[in-house]
């Protein structure tokens, strides 16, 4: 994840007046507690009922959503703290940033094992069961944690080797470009993002045309699993923004230097905040099952409050 975005912003933004700094935080603040509001009700809904729990499609959206729900809390965790109090101690802003990195990669991960699963119901449907059990799926979510881990755990080794202690216990402004400097770790970002990337891509490619060939040749109407696909593809795009953020950053700029601010300001939106509402909406919303138990879990809550208020003296 780059957050050299966030860098940017605080050391011209400081120059803002006070009004809209606080304008531009409490935007970002609202925006992740309605964010995570929904969330929050999603995970709520699959908790509650042993049907979401038994079915790897569901098992995965939901580790989907919660893995968002962190990484919205620690990008907005971080711009705040680049607003409030700049620089931080060295070692909270290594774990703050192992978190934010370690469910950056995770969600093209997970995008790719849930069009695998797509593939398999549509194109191998006798034999779903078998191989997409409860089991394997979290099997599957452990292993991508571990290749997230993978690829950042070296950059943290590599830090502990090469700066003395000193540096640790000192203070420094939090973004990644800033903590894990050196240009082997550049260089090697770069070329696993660029595989992890190739990786997913190809996935979501193989399986939708798959989908498409299998749907052809037994007649069947697969539609909704290849709109799935594509929502797939639409939020590995928004993921890909993260990477190409700074690069948009500064192209925008250059052409429209007198809204330097506003420009890092809505870049930062776009790229850290908004994608997170795709999750629930798209995936959440459009599934007939899941909003049927949702709406019905949001009745009851309608319910409650309403018995509460009438049973309240006057």
């Amino acid at each position: 994840m780059n957050f050299s975005t966030y860098s940017n912003i605080t050391q011209t933004k400081v120059k803002d007046p006070y009004t809209i700094t606080v304008t531009k935080n409490v935007i970002v603040v609202a925006l992740y507690f309605s964010i995570n509001y929904i969330n929050g009700t999603l995970v709520h809904t699959f908790l509650k009922h042993e049907i979401f729990n038994e079915n790897p499609r569901y098992i995965l959206f939901i580790h989907m959503v919660i893995n968002d729900m962190i990484q919205l809390t620690t990008a907005v965790l971080l711009n705040l703290i680049s607003y409030i109090f700049y620089t931080i101690n060295v070692s909270f802003c290594v774990f703050l940033l192992m978190i934010a990195v370690f469910t950056t990669l995770n969600t093209p991960l997970n995008l790719a094992g849930m069009a695998v699963e797509r593939y398999i119901a549509i194109c191998n449907p006798l034999r779903h069961t078998q191989i997409c059990t409860v089991r394997r799926t979290y099997v599957l979510i452990g292993l991508i944690w571990v290749l997230g881990a993978i690829t950042i755990l070296p950059d943290l080794f590599f830090l502990l080797a090469t700066e003395p202690l000193s540096f640790f216990l000192s203070n420094i402004y939090c973004s990644r470009d800033s903590m894990f400097r050196h240009p082997y770790m550049v260089e090697k970002r770069n070329i696993s993002h660029l595989v992890y990337l190739s990786f997913v891509w190809l996935t979501l490619v193989y399986t939708y045309f798959r989908i498409i060939f299998t749907a052809k040749a037994t007649g069947a109407d697969a539609r909704k699993a290849r709109n799935t696909i594509l929502l797939h593809g639409l939020q590995l795009l928004l993921c890909m923004f993260m990477y190409i953020g700074p690069l948009i950053e500064s192209v925008l700029i250059s052409l429209f230097p007198m809204l330097l601010h506003d420009v890092r300001f809505t870049i930062y939106i776009f790229v850290h905040i908004l994608p997170r509402f795709i999750s629930p909406i798209v995936y959440g919303l459009r599934d007939q099952m899941f909003c049927a138990y949702l709406k019905r879990h949001l009745w009851c809550i309608m319910l409650k409050e309403s018995k509460k208020r009438q049973t309240q003296p006057s």
